[in-house]
C-alpha cells in the first residue's frame, strides 16, 4: 500500500493550483473573474503564514479524474479534509495508507449494507472517479486543522459553474447530495432532465439520522437505468 504524500504544519510559499484540466475548458471564464483572481491573491497570502491543504498540485484531481464528458454521477462535498495528509482533491476520499475519517467510514458502512461488497481496505475513491463520479467539494482547499476556513474566499462561484456546465448535459447525471449544505445546489440544477438521490450526510452527527438504510448506491444505480444508462460499478477492492 502506498504512503501518503507527507505533510507539514508550515506556511506553503507560492500556493498556485494548477491550470484546469483539458476536459474542463468550458470553465476557463470562470478563472478570469474578479472572483476568482481575488481567490487566487488569498491563496498566496494565506499560503505565507498556514498550511494549506491539499497541495496546490492536487486541487484539481476530481476535474482531472473526471472530464466534464465522463461525468456520470457527482457527489457533492464540502470542503477538503483539514488532516495531515488526508485531503487529495477528491471529495470524501484520503489518500492510500491513511485512516479513513469518520464520515468515510460510515460511508463504506453504508457501501457494505447496501451492496453487500466488503467494506474496503482503502480510503482511497480514485476508482470512482476513474469511472466517472465527479468527486468534489464545493471549497476545494483548507488551513490546516481549520475545517471551513476557506469558506466564503471565492470557491463557491467556481464550483457552482461547476455543476451548472454538468447540468447542461443532455444525458443523464446522478446528483448525489448528502446533508443539507449539498442540497442547497438543488437550485442550479436541471431536475427535468437528471435526478438527485439525497440524505442526510455520512458524519457521525447525522449518519443515524437518515443516512444508514439510504441506500445511496442502489438508488443512484437505479436512476441510471431508468435512462437507459450502464449502472456505477462501485467497487473499490
Amino acid at each position: 500500500m502506498a504512503s501518503p504524500k507527507k505533510q507539514l504544519d508550515v506556511p506553503t510559499e507560492d500556493y498556485v493550483p494548477p491550470k484546469l484540466p483539458s476536459g474542463w475548458r468550458v470553465l476557463e471564464p470562470e478563472t478570469r473573474t474578479p472572483t476568482f483572481v481575488a481567490l487566487a491573491d488569498f491563496l498566496r497570502d494565506d499560503s505565507a503564514t498556514h498550511q494549506i491543504y491539499p497541495p496546490a498540485e492536487d486541487v484539481f484531481t476530481a476535474l482531472e479524474l473526471t472530464p466534464l464528458s465522463d461525468v456520470r454521477v457527482f457527489l457533492l462535498g464540502q470542503d477538503p479534509y483539514p488532516g495531515p495528509g488526508q485531503a487529495h482533491g477528491l471529495s470524501f476520499s484520503v489518500r492510500p495508507g491513511v485512516k479513513p475519517p469518520a464520515s468515510l467510514r460510515n460511508i463504506f458502512r453504508e457501501y457494505e449494507s447496501d451492496l453487500g461488497l466488503p467494506q474496503p481496505k482503502s480510503g482511497s475513491l480514485v476508482r470512482w472517479a476513474e469511472r466517472g463520479v465527479l468527486l468534489l467539494n464545493a471549497v476545494l482547499t483548507v488551513r490546516a486543522g481549520e475545517p471551513n476556513s476557506h469558506r466564503n474566499k471565492g470557491w463557491e462561484p467556481f464550483t457552482d459553474a461547476v455543476i451548472r456546465a454538468v447540468s447542461t448535459r443532455s444525458e443523464r447525471v446522478v446528483f448525489l447530495l448528502w446533508g443539507a449544505y449539498a442540497q442547497k445546489k438543488v437550485g442550479l440544477i436541471d431536475v427535468s432532465r437528471h435526478a438527485i438521490v439525497a440524505s442526510v450526510h455520512p458524519s457521525p452527527l447525522s449518519a443515524r439520522n437518515g443516512f444508514f438504510g439510504s441506500r445511496p448506491f442502489s438508488k443512484v444505480n437505479d436512476a441510471l437505468e431508468d435512462a437507459g444508462l450502464d449502472p456505477i460499478d462501485w467497487s473499490l477492492d
